[in-house]
């Protein structure tokens, strides 16, 4: 193998090394940062709802109650507002979700499913838990999806959640005497749970990371050509110049044209050597044949 095809072999296989160790770390780096962008868009989402449970919890509560000629208003709870005002966030991106999900909710469309009682009982048992965060599939792709607690940590909610016989008529009424009630001061009993589509962040990660790959690829291979030219010019032609004119002078051509190479780098200082040597011979043959 010659200097060009080693040169070449060594290089090549420390690019594919570089190439492959690199685009397994890109790869990475693209998956959480699109991962990350999702979770603060959740976050993002779920201060929006908090908002509005604020809003109705100070502005709305203390001018209408909870209940009006006998009949439960559903629209002073706070979370029962925010799932609304989603719902209509939803019909123009139908794969977000918000819900606050309960063990033993009142209205039973609130009743968690099985991977929501995860979050619950998760937050449940770990009391200083304040977030989870975790993907799940879903026919539509994977989703991100941003849990956290509901705790009972004003006793005023149990006025509606402690027993039936303390709740107000109007909710009973309502909703029965059978769900929603036996929730205990300080209980993890429901979740915020925001979940949001990973499919086209995941894509566009994907197709930035095939771009960059691209660009590393193109980037490698004009480094190659532009060492091979360089190597070529620099090293291989002048190396094979001075193995011609040596061979000719191994062979008695003493007649052979000197070659010099300009500059001040080591095959400069060759040619220059070998020049050298070769005059040298030549003297040297001229005094034997005397």
């Amino acid at each position: 193998m010659g200097l060009r095809g080693k040169f070449n072999l060594a290089i090549i296989t420390a690019f594919a090394i570089g190439y492959a160790g690199a685009g397994v770390a890109l790869q990475h780096l693209f998956v959480m940062n699109a991962r990350e962008q999702v979770l603060q868009n959740a976050r993002i989402m779920m201060s929006a709802a908090d908002a509005v449970m604020d809003y109705v919890n100070s502005r709305v509560v203390p001018l209408i109650g909870f209940e009006k000629a006998g009949q439960f208003l559903p629209a002073a709870i706070p979370f029962f507002a925010a799932e609304t005002a989603f719902r209509e966030v939803q019909k123009k991106f139908p794969d977000y979700a918000f819900r606050e999900p309960a063990l033993n909710p009142i209205d039973p469309s609130d009743r968690a499913t099985d991977w929501e009682a995860d979050f619950i009982r998760t937050f449940a048992n770990e009391p200083k838990l304040v977030e989870l965060v975790a993907e799940r599939l879903t026919p539509t792709g994977r989703s991100l999806s941003l849990a956290r607690p509901i705790r009972i940590e004003d006793p005023g909610c149990l006025t509606c959640h402690g027993t039936p016989a303390a709740a107000p008529a109007a909710l009973v009424a309502t909703y029965g005497r059978h769900n929603g009630f036996g929730w205990k001061l300080h209980q993890a009993v429901a979740a915020e749970i925001v979940s949001i589509p990973m499919t086209l962040p995941l894509r566009e990660a994907q197709h930035a990371y095939l771009t960059f790959m691209a660009i590393l690829l193109i980037m490698s291979v004009v480094v190659v050509v532009i060492l091979n030219v360089l190597l070529h010019y620099s090293v291989i032609r002048p190396v094979k110049r001075i193995s011609a004119v040596a061979t000719a002078v191994s062979m008695g051509d003493l007649g052979a044209e000197e070659y010099e190479q300009k500059g001040s780098d080591e095959i400069s200082a060759l040619s220059l050597a070998f020049n050298r040597m070769r005059r040298s011979l030549e003297s040297a043959l001229q005094m034997l044949q005397r």
